[in-house]
């Protein structure tokens, strides 16, 4: 149920997708009312607020539009199928009536008069095509286990047959699978169903004809350019034919001008090439396994001279953010991403990230970037370029010392300690490991706590200096400071002493000057923000 309090932040917030105000002083038309609900329920459910001015600053100036909730909430039901909550808030400016929406069945849009609603901007409109078809895909189908009627077992190529046999046969262990004929091997991989051959066969091990003639889509195409602003490329190599055929060749492609950087501290000499091979070959299985194969683009794999771009069809799979891409899988073609499972392409599902971040922070490069990534395509770059070759050789020393690998968080974490970033919640459960690895360090306490690379990190860089300025100045040093201000400027008020510390927060230097007071060094005069400090141990209250 709704809450006055929950109104008030309503109010605050923006109005969004999920939220709609109306004045509504004394009617709304419940047809109009019909299609909000409509479209609130397609943008995964939300809220309707009548009573309350649209623009913002907003105000509450009541509603009686509806005097019959249940009758109203009835209404709704018949016409759309959804529960729909009704509730009066009596707010002293005015009855509020809030409609609370639930999300519309996953894959199923709701439609009403004739058409699926949506909201744009201010507006309602019918959802176009590709809006429908968004939701009707989030249903989860695989299509790469679906049924390819008109393709046949000489549709597939006995060599990616071949290659897909012994890559399978080396990762079980299981000699016999070599000795299996071709439709077996097929059949006990699930690429081929009740002697029917699947989609994912066809994108994995189709012939070139085949794929021209039942999948033309399934392609990558290579491209590489002599810099960023060339409109044309070089070299241009268009792959349509089963993976298996095509997959080492692209790499090998991409390694013809992969410049290797070569660093050297004091004995250590070690070489960085500008792309990584297990990072670009785990983007490209990422491509090939989550794309939208329903769309008609192919995927496109442009290199640069310092960048590795790969643009797929489709967006991210449903639930997947780029903020949440290392932690949720939602593999958009299961059949592919079991099949890449069964050669030790993958070991598990979703391990495709977790190494392509591992890979890019151990090197000290950028991490992956998904800026042009939208509802249509995923965009994936990496950069070749080495930030820090003494980071880099740091984490190479350091990986010496704590026992077992360090896992993707771990390097997400010293990634964000370097940077001198705040850690996420999801991340800090890493934390304990690194400090007792002697690779963190913490200063401060609770929530408060700032975390920096270890003294050695920065003795390794030679730049001890540096090591000082990251930590920070002690809790002892900063009381120092604060009572010199003190001492210097009897009856200084508190305004002046943040002004001392300008990097701790308000709460931090009030826990300064509460430990000062006990100790009898300072007090203050007064008990608000007007309250002023002087030395000496008067005891005194702080604010």
């Amino acid at each position: 149920m709704a809450t006055l309090e929950q109104l008030k932040a309503w109010m605050a917030d923006r109005e969004h997708e999920h939220i709609e105000f109306k004045e509504a002083k004394n009617r709304f038309d419940f047809d109009e009312l019909v299609r909000y609900c409509c479209a609130l329920a397609n943008e995964r459910g939300g809220h309707l607020i009548l009573g309350v001015t649209d623009k913002r600053p907003r105000r509450v100036v009541g509603s009686r539009a509806f005097t019959n909730l249940e009758r109203t909430k009835l209404g709704l039901h018949e016409r759309l199928r959804l529960r729909i909550e009704a509730e009066v808030l009596a707010h002293p400016d005015g009855p509020v009536i809030v409609f609370t929406v639930p999300s519309r069945p996953i894959g199923t849009p709701i439609g009403v008069e004739g058409a699926f609603w949506m909201r744009v901007g201010e507006s309602l409109t019918p959802m176009s095509p590709d809006a429908l078809k968004k939701i009707i895909d989030e249903s989860g189908l695989d299509f790469s286990s679906e049924i390819c009627p008109k393709a046949t077992l000489q549709d597939l190529d006995d060599r990616a047959v071949n290659v897909f046999r012994e890559k399978w046969k080396k990762k079980s262990g299981d000699d016999s699978i070599g000795k299996r004929s071709k439709a077996q091997t097929l059949e006990d991989a699930e690429l081929i169903v009740d002697g029917q051959i699947t989609y994912a066969a066809l994108i994995l091990l189709g012939t070139r004809p085949a794929l021209g003639r039942l999948l033309p889509n399934a392609e990558l195409i290579f491209e590489y350019r002599t810099s960023e602003s060339a409109t044309h490329s070089q070299q241009r190599k268009e792959h349509r034919e089963g993976f298996f055929l095509w997959h080492d060749e692209v790499w090998d492609i991409v390694n013809l001008r992969n410049d290797t950087h070569k660093f050297q501290d004091q004995l250590f000499v070690w070489d960085i090439p500008t792309f990584n091979e297990t990072a670009i070959r785990e983007v490209i299985l990422n491509a090939v396994s989550h794309r939208d194969y329903k769309l008609g683009g192919s995927i496109f794999m442009r290199q640069y001279p310092k960048r590795l771009e790969v643009v797929s069809p489709g967006g991210l799979p449903l639930g997947i953010t780029t903020e949440n891409i290392l932690k949720r899988q939602n593999p958009r073609n299961r059949r592919i991403a079991e099949a890449f499972g069964r050669t030790g392409l993958v070991e598990r599902s979703g391990q495709w990230m977790d190494r392509i971040f591992g890979e890019c922070i151990r090197e000290s490069k950028r991490r992956p970037d998904f800026n042009n990534t939208d509802q249509y395509q995923v965009s994936l770059s990496l950069s070749g370029e080495v930030r820090d070759p003494k980071f880099l050789a740091f984490l190479e020393q350091v990986n010496k010392d704590l026992p077992g690998e360090f896992h993707v968080d771990d390097l997400l974490v010293l990634d964000l300690v370097y940077k001198s970033r705040p850690i996420p919640l999801d991340l800090r459960e890493r934390i304990s490991r690194l400090r007792e690895g002697g690779i963190v360090e913490g200063h401060g306490k609770g929530r408060s706590t700032k975390y920096t690379l270890s003294r050695r990190f920065y003795h390794f860089l030679g730049k001890k200096g540096a090591y000082t300025r990251a930590r920070g100045l002690d809790s002892e040093t900063q009381k120092e400071l604060l009572l010199r201000h003190i001492n210097d400027n009897q009856g200084c008020k508190i305004g002046e002493l943040w002004e001392v510390l300008p990097e701790l927060s308000r709460g931090q230097v009030r826990g300064l000057l509460a430990d000062i007071r006990k100790e009898g060094r300072a007090h203050p005069r007064g008990r608000t923000a007007a309250g002023r400090w002087f030395t000496g141990p008067e005891a005194a209250d702080i604010e």
